[in-house]
């Protein structure tokens, strides 16, 4: 080997020395035409590879390879690109009302969804969003903003959408890309929140969330009536032939006979809901009412507070006694919250003590005073409204009953005559009446 060596060597060193003997001393063209090699071809082979190399580094790193390509994409429009034009035909299509634009049901309330797993073995959040399982499937499309309708307390964080993926419709919930690691870890942390209370038929259906690149994205199944409190306000004047707002007394047994089994199943989950009402209650196609609005159930599990942490100024008329004593709430506050759902139901959307103020309501029911029957309210229904509103919690009915008691009523319910108000209800007379009035001063656009 290394006689073989030290050959290639003095062969090299004599091919250099016949390249000095071919060439005088100052002949340029000469010198460059023997090293041509050494001088161009090598220079331009490194600068070669070098710029392949390169382009390799750049195509890696500003075109996904196929690793990333199973994980959703989406071009989402600008939430300003709503139109004039298309916000007032968003309030045109609220017969009855006069919403304005900025008010959103779904903007009021807790939104972030995660993958359904097994009620046999909840997944942590890490285990959820753990990238090889994540769940394969096509990109978003069709996305648009999601019309407003009404809320209270918009999200400036979040902009909703709504899109398609799978060849089904979805809502899109979007965290801001600036957002923080506070606001980043809330939207993540409910997402884990919502996936230990595992799937239920009237509990609207979670898809995934997005998590592995930004803007982070919860995807639900969308419902196509939205709240049940703007459909029922759509209700109100709808003489449609077809409409689907032919709210019959049977109907109310069966919505309210969803809700409730919704939420014996979050008590059996240890979970108490404490924001039950029409606007937390999402209706599908079919008329199926799915309770959603887990805002303060993840709040009282998140954050450490006082017996009255639920004591929010735009819930006060949907909240048991206790509550508004700032005494521990219970299941039986579910109970109490949902008679007013009910109440809700049966007057298309009036709020629950009109003449009462907020402010005054603790008082008023303290004199043994409850709500009256409405007018269109059959005795049937309305026994379930006043048990369900009894002051002492432990004389409420268990949710079992009040299920047991919706199903029987509904054999015999009136399934002909429609509900219909012929009053149109305004925006401002209903945030005053439900009690949002005295802490918010609303201009209707």
């Amino acid at each position: 080997m290394e006689m073989g060596a030290l050959h290639r060597e003095n062969a090299t060193m004599s091919s250099y020395s016949d390249a000095d003997n071919q060439c005088q001393p100052g002949n340029t063209i000469c010198d460059v035409t023997v090293y041509q090699q050494e001088v161009i071809i090598v220079p331009v082979l490194l600068l070669a590879s070098f710029l392949v190399t390169l382009l390799i580094v750049l195509l890696m790193r500003y075109c996904p390879g196929k690793g990333n390509r199973r994980r959703p994409t989406i071009t989402l429009a600008r939430p300003h690109s709503t139109s004039r034009s298309s916000r007032h035909s968003a309030r045109q299509n609220l017969q009855g009302i006069e919403a304005p634009p900025e008010l959103n049901p779904l903007e009021h309330e807790e939104l972030p969804m995660t993958t359904p797993t097994q009620r046999d073995a909840p997944a942590t959040l890490s285990a959820v969003l753990e990238p090889p399982k994540e769940r394969q499937h096509g990109s978003f499309n069709l996305v648009t903003p999601l019309p407003l309708s009404f809320s209270v307390k918009p999200d400036d964080s979040v902009t909703l959408y709504r899109a398609r993926m799978d060849n089904r419709d979805v809502i899109l919930r979007t965290l801001k890309e600036t957002a923080d690691d506070s606001e980043r870890q809330s939207f993540l942390g409910f997402a884990s929140f919502l996936s230990e209370l595992g799937p239920h038929p009237f509990l609207p259906g979670l898809m995934g969330v997005v998590s592995l690149r930004i803007p982070l994205i919860t995807v639900m199944e969308e419902l196509e009536h939205r709240d049940l409190l703007g459909f029922l306000w759509r209700c109100r004047q709808d003489t449609g032939v077809e409409s689907p707002c032919n709210i019959t007394e049977k109907r109310i047994f069966t919505m309210g006979g969803q809700v409730a089994s919704a939420l014996e199943y979050l008590h059996g989950q240890s979970c108490i809901h404490g924001n039950v009402g029409a606007r937390s209650v999402l209706v599908g196609r079919d008329l199926t009412a799915k309770l959603w609005g887990f805002g303060p159930a993840y709040r009282r599990k998140t954050q450490a507070g006082t017996p009255g942490e639920l004591q929010n100024i735009e819930m006060r008329k949907w909240q048991a006694p206790e509550v508004l004593a700032r005494r521990p709430v219970s299941q039986n506050s579910d109970v109490w919250s949902f008679g007013i759902l009910l109440h809700e139901i049966v007057t298309l959307g009036d709020p629950p003590f009109p003449k009462v103020m907020a402010s005054d309501l603790l008082q008023y029911l303290q004199r043994g005073k409850t709500q009256k029957r409405p007018a269109k309210c059959s005795i049937s229904l309305y026994s379930i409204i006043k048990s369900c509103g009894q002051f002492a919690p432990h004389e409420r009915p268990a949710l079992a009953e009040v299920i047991q008691k919706l199903q029987s009523g509904e054999k015999s319910a009136n399934n002909r005559t429609v509900l219909r108000v012929p009053e149109p209800l305004g925006i401002e007379k209903y945030l005053r009446e439900a009690g949002y009035g005295e802490a918010y001063n609303y201009v209707v656009l």
